[in-house]
């Protein structure tokens, strides 16, 4: 059975606006008070957003629309320019799924974005969080968006002692009930930024919250260890060796990912599959060409969502003239900052070369 009660006294949307209307963020994709929403903005920086913070997305969010101002520039673009100008930001299979619903969105939608939440739905990459968030913040739909912040929020003010992520349907009903007929996506906005500011993981600053004295976990002092969250389950590490090919004229060797799967569509140095069982001293079995390959010092380390990764990386020399294998290309070293290269990939790169890439401004891990 799920664990709830009532609040001590019923917490009303109009306070929590009223805090919003004086303390609301100022963020780049966020419509001025009495502007409009643009749907393209609101659901480019909802897809930014996701396991990313707000301090990482704003620089990124600021020079992708100034390469893809509009869902039509976006379709229209090729999908390798895409994948260039997310580089950095991770999470890759957000961008393939971004440029794919530009696409269905001008292809099927005459470039203008479905307003129900159950029509977002059906767009690539967009899930339940996001139709919400687009549907509430650009069409003004009565609809909860729940993210992380909102799920803490709503977990204290309801006093919700069941874990996630079991907890997280009750928690959409509760924020459910909560959202006003009238100004809901400044109501979605506001939860947002009160989980974002006060009602933060650690140390919430109650004192100050609009809903002090509604909020359940204050009341019962635990608002500190609201939401409970289910032991999580550390994937198996995985091992795998990268090969730093560098030509004499300063190119490196790299290829370019499938498009699905993990880091699909990415630009990377040639490496060999990820296992648990992979051993490194057979790793000249993975080679992509006849060259001396040399071991080096020390591996370099990444955790993904589900699993930590170990790479063992060998670099080779060559002469200016040898020529890429077939589906690979030589890239100038100078050159790597365009490259749509994870954040796993620069560290493989700045180990093998012994200094770190150039790279985009303020471009996160």
């Amino acid at each position: 059975m799920l664990a709830v009660l009532s609040p001590p006294s019923k917490p009303e949307a109009r306070e929590l606006l009223a805090w919003y209307d004086r303390h609301r963020r100022d963020l780049p994709w966020r419509a001025r008070a009495g502007e409009k929403p643009d749907p393209y903005k609101v659901w480019l920086s909802e897809i930014m957003l996701q396991q990313t913070t707000v301090a990482a997305v704003k620089p990124f969010y600021d020079r992708f629309l100034e390469r893809f101002p509009t869902v039509g520039k976006l379709a229209d673009a090729p999908v390798d320019r895409v994948m260039q100008a997310w580089a950095g930001l991770g999470y890759y299979s957000r961008a393939r799924n971004l440029h794919a619903c530009a696409k269905t969105v001008v292809a099927a939608h005459g470039g203008r974005f479905p307003e129900s939440d159950q029509d977002l739905r059906r767009l690539p990459g967009i899930g339940a969080y996001t139709a919400a968030a687009v549907a509430a913040i650009a069409f003004e739909r009565p609809t909860a968006a729940v993210d992380g912040n909102v799920e803490r929020v709503v977990s204290r003010l309801f006093l919700v002692e069941e874990p996630l992520p079991r907890a997280k349907p009750l928690i959409r009903e509760l924020a459910q009930a909560l959202v006003p007929p009238d100004r809901p996506g400044d109501f979605a906005q506001a939860l947002m930024d009160l989980g974002a500011t006060i009602c933060t993981p650690k140390r919430p600053a109650c004192a100050v919250c609009p809903w002090l004295e509604p909020c359940g976990a204050r009341a019962a002092g635990v608002q500190e260890v609201l939401p409970r969250k289910a032991p999580r389950i550390e994937g198996q590490l995985r091992r795998g060796a990268a090969f730093v090919a560098w030509r004499a004229d300063d190119a490196v060797l790299l290829r370019t990912r499938p498009p699905s799967g993990l880091l699909g569509g990415m630009a990377e140095p040639p490496t060999s599959e990820w296992a648990a069982d992979y051993d490194p001293a057979k790793a000249m079995l993975d080679a992509p060409l006849e060259a001396r390959w040399r071991r080096l010092a020390g591996t370099v380390r990444h955790t993904f969502t589900h699993f930590p990764l170990e790479l063992t990386i060998f670099l080779a020399k060559l002469g200016a003239d040898a020529k890429a294998p077939e589906g690979m290309r030589f890239a100038p070293r100078s050159s790597l900052s365009d490259e749509a290269l994870s954040g796993l990939m620069r560290k493989v790169l700045a180990h093998a070369l012994a200094k770190p890439l150039p790279r985009k401004a303020d471009a996160p891990g």
